[in-house]
């Protein structure tokens, strides 16, 4: 009778054990449930794409700041140009100051050539 019992026992258990199984794996393939992992899915998907192209943007930005310095360096652009104490004074003094002269003149300041007039 205990055996009768034990087989019976343990067939329920089976039995109950394999439809829950059997009824996750139905519920997971239901189209709502199909539609909600694939959305989760693209939408990892798309945060790794985002990394990627966010760390891509950073080693170009990186790069370009090497290569950038690398040729000024090679130009020469990096060198503090010192100007002489007479051209820095003009380009530092008031143009009001009566100290200031200009010494450029331009042909197109004279009033016959004015290429704006009407003809």
């Amino acid at each position: 009778m205990f055996r009768r019992t034990f087989w019976f026992t343990t067939g329920v258990a089976a039995g109950v054990w394999a439809t829950t199984k059997v009824n996750r794996k139905l519920k997971q393939l239901t189209p709502e449930s199909l539609a909600a992992t694939a959305a989760n899915k693209a939408i990892e998907a798309g945060h790794r794409l985002k990394d990627r192209a966010v760390g891509f943007a950073l080693d170009v930005r990186d790069n370009m700041a090497q290569r950038e310095a690398e040729l000024e360096d090679a130009l020469g652009l990096n060198a503090d140009l010192e100007l002489t104490p007479p051209r820095r004074l003009a380009a530092i003094e008031n143009r009001n100051d009566p100290r200031y002269i200009e010494t450029t003149t331009y042909p197109y300041n004279n009033s016959y050539n004015n290429r704006n007039e009407d003809h």
